[in-house]
């Protein structure tokens, strides 16, 4: 459990200040004491029974109230502590009580022992409570305290009543007598361990009051103080004298400041009900912050549902009063309002963050309504529809971005580029923020519907024109379309349609259109589902290129098996038109070449124009391998058949002579990859 800061009680500069000052009121007894004990003219004799009777009365009786009032805090905490100090006040209270009924001529006619022993007898007993109280109990100690508690009371009550019967029944024991010498030496140092009691008593609460600053503690440290400078006032033995009635004094003080911390207390919090809290034993002080923690959520939560007098269900568990409840009320009050403009505000992150996700338009407000829903309540949102932007039976017409009210809800217009394009209808009246808040929410989904589209257009766009790499790579970072490249390693599928010019000379325009689509429509998604980038459409061929722009590990191999889907596919469609057709046009047939060398990928043209494409040695090889290649096969170079490892099947054509080659190049016709 964290502690809190001793600083935040006091101002630094005043806490040395008031440390002193403390320490100079418990010294000035003392050095009264020490002045009387010193000068006998000055420690003169008075004795008023009737002013003892009712002085000891009135001292009996604000202990009896503190410990009544303690233990009924310690009942209600369930806290070890507590009961020990309610008993330090308790054992006082009753040998105080005996103590004045032991006064000359209340019952008996003169002084006896148990009138000098008694009043001692009872502070000594109740430093054995003081001491055990400072103590740091640990659960385990704390719960067998409680559990022997009902056994404690009894014993006390036995012993003060035991104590009571030989103390004032005349004759019936020498306690009741006059003693024989006065004063009674060994009561002196009988005192001795209820000094050594209360001062280490207030030792260890002074510690504990370091970490757990309380007003209540300084009081409990000031009378521990205080009762032990009474056991050393009361050792001079000097009935009736003013040193003696001085021990009655601090008496006095030491019980009425206790009893005045509590009243000030109480007016101040207006309740008795944690008066002594700050004295609890720190897992207490634990659990009732837990309480108090708990309680605040149940009350926002009855706020949030907009329950009345929500605090007034939780003042009969805490004994709040009127005036509590009603702070407690608008502080919950407050503190719902909070969270709902937190939840508001997280609601609207998270809707900008689907906005930078390029989820299709449906989905981004499905996705959007359901959180803002858990922030905003009944949120709903229509989009044109005919000319209409309508919610139910709810028609709305708006003039211009000026919002509409209508039966507690609020109607903001959602735009695109400028234009109407759907409303947001958001309940209104829970917190005071309420129509910036959805003022706001509407910009934002305007925003995100707004780039939803966009990114729709765009998406079609690049990716009918390009390939979806590339489109990716462009739409993540536009700064990839600057002039430029870099070299690296690739493999280049290059491919065509033998025979295309013959056809193109014996059909229409729009059979070659035909034609060239088709075979299209099948060879490009053998090449993308391989990982390729398809880069140029020149006519009836195209040049893909694999690991690139993107890395591709076993390129040359994913290269291979696409180009012979392609020809499969290929293969199928010259098959089924073959059917088709009866003018006995022979169909073009794809041919492809497959190389893996280092080549210059990146944009090449002009500022005004540019495209992604590949140049160098391994392109134009792989260029020349399908030209020399039969139509239906697929020619690979001889570094691409090196990194196809064993499992290949390939007919060696040797060592060829090839356009624009100075060496001769190795090259192999691919037969298939198991």
């Amino acid at each position: 459990m964290s502690t809190p800061d001793p600083a935040s009680y006091l101002p630094p500069a005043t806490q040395p200040v008031r440390g002193v000052v403390w320490g100079i009121h418990l010294a000035l007894p003392m050095l009264g004491l020490w002045l009387l004990l010193a000068n006998d003219h000055l420690n003169i004799p008075w004795q008023h029974n009737p002013s003892h009777f009712w002085l000891i009365i009135l001292i009996a009786g604000v202990n009896l109230v503190l410990g009544v009032l303690i233990s009924e805090a310690s009942r209600r905490r369930s806290d070890a502590r507590l009961f020990l100090v309610s008993m330090v006040f308790i054992t006082n209270a009753g040998f105080f009580f005996l103590h004045g009924l032991a006064t000359p001529k209340v019952i008996l006619p003169a002084g006896s022992v148990g009138f000098d022993a008694g009043q001692q007898l009872g502070l000594s007993i109740a430093a054995v409570f003081a001491f055990v109280s400072a103590l740091p109990l640990g659960e385990r100690v704390a719960a067998a305290v409680l559990s022997w508690q009902h056994f404690v009371r009894g014993a006390l009550l036995g012993v003060m009543a035991l104590w009571g019967v030989v103390s004032l029944v005349p004759g019936l024991t020498a306690v009741s007598e006059p003693p024989e010498v006065s004063p009674i030496g060994w009561l002196t140092w009988g005192s001795v361990p209820g000094l050594l009691l209360y001062s280490a008593s207030a030792v260890m609460m002074f510690l504990l009051h370091r970490r757990r600053p309380s007003a209540m503690l300084v009081s409990l440290i000031t009378a521990y103080a205080l009762l032990a400078e009474s056991m050393v006032a009361g050792m001079s033995q000097l009935n009736w004298h003013l040193s003696w009635w001085e021990w009655h004094l601090l008496l006095t003080l030491a019980f009425g400041f206790v009893a005045y911390s509590a009243y000030l207390q109480f007016r101040r919090e207006g309740s008795s009900a944690g008066l002594f809290d700050s004295v609890a034993l720190s897992e207490t002080v634990a659990r009732i912050r837990r309480d108090y923690d708990r309680a605040l959520e149940e009350l926002v939560e009855h706020v949030r549902k907009g329950e009345p007098l929500a605090a007034a269900r939780l003042s009969g568990k805490f004994r709040l009063n009127e005036g509590q409840a009603a702070v407690l009320d608008r502080a919950g009050r407050a503190l719902a309002e909070e969270r709902e403009l937190s939840e508001r505000l997280s609601a609207l992150v998270d809707v900008s963050v689907k906005t930078r996700v390029g989820l299709p338009e449906d989905e981004l407000l499905t996705a959007s309504l359901e959180r803002v829903r858990q922030a905003y309540g009944d949120v709903k949102i229509a989009l044109v529809s005919d000319g209409k932007t309508q919610i139910g039976s709810r028609e709305y017409v708006f003039a211009g971005d000026d919002p509409i009210r209508r039966d507690g809800l609020l109607a903001f217009p959602l735009t695109v580029k400028g234009h109407l394009a759907g409303v947001l209808e958001v309940p209104i009246g829970r917190t005071s923020q309420d129509e910036a808040l959805a003022a706001t929410l509407a910009g934002q989904l305007s925003i995100s519907l707004e780039n939803a589209r966009l990114y729709r257009e765009l998406h079609t766009l690049f990716h009918q024109y390009m390939s979806p790499d590339v489109a990716h790579a462009l739409l993540a970072d536009p700064a990839q379309a600057e002039l430029g490249g870099e070299v690296k390693e690739l493999t280049a599928l290059f491919a065509d349609l033998k025979g295309f010019t013959t056809f193109s000379e014996k059909v229409t325009p729009g059979e070659i259109v035909d034609m060239l689509n088709r075979y299209h429509t099948v060879a490009v998604p053998c090449i993308l589902r391989n990982g390729g980038t398809i880069v140029q459409f020149v006519g009836d061929a195209l040049l893909a290129l694999f690991n690139a722009p993107a890395t591709q590990p076993g390129h040359a191999r994913a290269a291979c098996k696409a180009a012979l889907e392609m020809q499969r596919a290929a293969a199928e469609v010259a098959e089924e038109m073959a059917w088709q057709r009866s003018d006995g046009v022979e169909w073009p047939t794809f041919r492809v070449g497959v190389n893996t060398g280092p080549a210059l990928v990146g944009n090449i043209g002009s500022p005004e124009l540019r495209g992604f494409n590949a140049m160098g040695d391994c392109v134009n090889v792989a260029a020349r391998l399908q030209a020399i290649a039969e139509p239906g096969t697929v020619v690979i170079g001889e570094a691409t058949y090196r990194q196809l490892g064993d499992d290949v099947s390939v007919n060696s054509l040797g060592a060829l002579s090839l356009k624009g080659k100075e060496e001769p190049v190795t090259a192999y016709v691919l037969k298939g990859l198991d």
